[in-house]
């Protein structure tokens, strides 16, 4: 029987965070210093991982993405994404990584199976990413999408989007998108901060952001006919080279088409990246729980889904973990 929560919504794409820690320090993400992670021993292990997305992938889930953190800091991920690649019914596995490991991995990683991924990077100025993250890495970073490129993974690159600091980053960053191929996926300033740092005022929304690349590159055109569950609204510049993406949980929500359950470093199953509560699938995995029982927990999760996060209502209520610590 499929995922289906009491609105009607299909769940087959699957979110598995493998770490809550990250080596760099984006300001709008975690503080710089004193993070509480948690600890080793509370990090699920990779079988424990792929027992669970083997019952999830039994009840319909078709997608999976690694996350973190930082996944890449997980130690022999190529491992896992082997795995998960082998389990019967996958038919699409994505990474999320900040790149700036990448340059290492990443011919294991396609080695493994993995085809494709998306490197998150705000600005192509080395000093404006200093600034946002707090590292100096980004000259390790653009190495990472080279040898991603030349391993032959498909690649977007994920910008957040700040007004009053990342105007200056919106066009450039798409005219790196035609000139290499990738497509860039801008994403409106989230409420999923470590330090209660997010206003709506503070959100670079996607209206302005297409005007910006209207004015400055060309026309865009929406991509007619995508999957309607799909997080970004995709367009397509007129000249026929390159396209753009936005997630727009703040002016253009999707919650109406959502289609994702998330699994949590530390063995949480999660309905939405908003959710104030979660349900504990660690204790079955690591008690001897059965496949049913595995299966029967992703299923409470799915019913007790909610009909969207209300973050432009007074009704928001911000999660009680920030975003690292859930998974991207």
């Amino acid at each position: 029987m499929a995922l289906i929560d009491s609105f009607d919504r299909l769940h087959d794409n699957l979110r598995i965070s493998v770490t809550d820690r990250c080596n760099i320090r984006c300001f709008y993400c975690m503080p710089e210093d004193n993070v509480p992670f948690m600890a080793r021993e509370e990090i699920l292990s990779f079988e424990e991982i792929e027992r669970f997305a083997r019952v999830a992938v039994s009840l319909g889930v078709r997608k999976l993405r690694i996350t973190g953190g930082e996944p890449l800091v997980r130690k022999d991920l190529p491992v896992l994404v082997e795995k998960l690649a082998r389990l019967p019914g996958v038919e699409d596995i994505g990474l999320t990584t900040n790149g700036v490991l990448l340059a290492a991995h990443a011919k294991a990683l396609y080695g493994a199976g993995l085809r494709r991924m998306n490197v998150h990077l705000d600005t192509l100025d080395a000093a404006r990413f200093h600034q946002i993250t707090r590292r100096d890495d980004f000259a390790r970073v653009m190495a990472g999408i080279d040898a991603a490129q030349s391993a032959g993974l498909r690649l977007k690159i994920n910008a957040v989007a700040l007004k009053n600091l990342c105007e200056p980053d919106v066009v450039p960053l798409a005219r790196f998108g035609r000139e290499r191929g990738i497509e860039i996926r801008y994403i409106e300033f989230m409420p999923l901060d470590a330090q209660g740092l997010w206003d709506k005022g503070k959100v670079l929304l996607q209206d302005d952001m297409l005007a910006m690349l209207q004015h400055e590159i060309g026309p865009l055109d929406e991509i007619p006919d995508r999957d309607p569950r799909a997080p970004a609204s995709e367009y397509r510049f007129r000249d026929g080279i390159g396209r753009v993406g936005f997630i727009s949980s703040v002016s253009h929500p999707f919650c109406l088409n959502c289609n994702r359950i998330r699994l949590t470093s530390d063995g949480k199953i999660r309905y939405c990246l908003f959710a104030i509560e979660e349900t504990d699938v660690k204790g079955l995995l690591r008690g001897g729980g059965s496949e049913e029982a595995i299966a029967g927990a992703i299923r409470q999760t799915i019913r007790k889904k909610w009909l969207g996060h209300e973050i432009n209502s007074q009704k928001f209520v911000a999660p009680p973990r920030p975003m690292y610590s859930i998974g991207g």
